[in-house]
């Protein structure tokens, strides 16, 4: 189990897997066409039903698609069952075999294939090492905690070496302060090794916080690809935009457009961005921008989008604010670290982040 320098590469061609008879077939994934980086950690994340379980399932070999290949190392790999398949998976429910110790059950597996007695001690022990369980083997798995038991899953599935990684919503079964840990481990985990890391997850904050590229997936088809940071800043939909994290969407319309600038006109203020290509003056537009890339105008300062103050919550370290705009929009604005808080039915005014601001054509 050492360390690579590069995983090998996963591809999806088309994949397309129904579920059901012909008068109640559901389609699960449809046309699903994606390549894996290699050697990085990939989320497929979306809403329950979305399609990215059974991604992940064809990758394995649980699933064969009704149509369509998947490509591991440039073979296909659709007639393959999965223990032929250079795949290990690590499930939500740990499966760990409750009448045997960590020792053997991350043996399990190596015992299945019939390697030698020494050679089955050493890379257990090296996977036990990697996964900071030395010292116990010879616990069974009711002695561990949830955060043990999970670690013992990883290294049950690394002990036979796979070549790509497989994790099926693998920490919806642990506390929140234990999630926040072991998807660290994870991340850390997967960097040191170099695998090629398939992760699937409806959480947000955890597919933000471990994933080098992120698939957000709705109704069995891929909405948008990229880093976390591409996705948070410049989702391409507003239904990206309204699943990662919370949403402001405000509709203006196109005023003027030239070669460095194109100006939105609003309620009581017209914003001037960057030129954005594919943009018509009268058009009709959403600008998208997040609570926390909103801002109150101190006193003195150019005013800037009015309105007033509905609602205020405290969220420990920050303060979020329902405020009503001119026109009648809401919009909510996150202020860090509050001092004191606005007065409900107060007038403000919002200054606007246009380096953050971000269009969508309304449909």
């Amino acid at each position: 189990m050492k360390s690579k320098d590069m995983g090998i590469n996963v591809s999806l061609r088309h994949i397309t897997k129904r579920f059901g008879k012909a008068k109640t077939q559901v389609v699960a994934v449809k046309e699903f066409t994606f390549d894996f980086p290699p050697g990085k950690l990939t989320t497929l994340l979306g809403p329950s039903g979305c399609g990215k379980t059974t991604v992940l399932r064809c990758v394995a070999g649980f699933y064969e698609p009704d149509q369509g290949d998947v490509f591991i190392d440039g073979q296909r790999v659709n007639d393959l069952p999965p223990y032929k398949r250079p795949t290990g998976t690590v499930f939500q429910n740990y499966a760990l075999f409750p009448h045997m110790t960590v020792f053997e059950n991350v043996a399990y597996g190596l015992k299945i294939k019939k390697l030698p007695t020494r050679s089955i001690q050493e890379k257990v022990a090296q996977a036990l090492a990697l996964l900071q369980l030395s010292g116990l083997e010879d616990r069974s798995p009711n002695q561990l905690s949830g955060g043990q038991q999970q670690r013992v899953a990883i290294a049950r599935v690394l002990v036979n070496e796979p070549k790509v990684l497989l994790f099926d919503e693998p920490l919806s079964n642990l506390d929140a302060k234990l999630r926040v840990y072991m998807r660290g481990e994870i991340r850390a985990l997967q960097e040191r090794l170099g695998l090629t890391t398939i992760y699937v997850t409806h959480d947000q904050e955890e597919a933000m916080s471990i994933s080098h590229t992120i698939v957000i997936m709705n109704k069995g088809k891929i909405e948008q690809a990229g880093t976390p940071l591409e996705i948070y800043r410049r989702p391409r939909t507003p239904f990206v935009a309204d699943f990662i994290g919370t949403t402001n969407f405000l509709k203006g319309e196109v005023q003027e457009v030239d070669e460095k600038a194109i100006k939105i006109k609003m309620p009581g203020i017209i914003i001037s961005l960057r030129f954005a290509d594919g943009y018509k003056p009268g058009e009709e537009v959403w600008l998208v921008l997040r609570p926390e890339m909103i801002r109150f105008a101190e006193e003195g300062e150019e005013k800037g989008l009015s309105g007033k103050v509905q609602e205020v919550s405290f969220l420990g370290s920050l303060a979020r604010y329902l405020v009503e705009i001119e026109g009648g929009d809401q919009i909510q604005v996150d202020e860090p670290n509050p001092k004191h808080f606005r007065q409900k039915g107060s007038a403000v005014y919002l200054i606007l982040d246009e380096e953050a601001l971000h269009l969508q054509k309304v449909k």
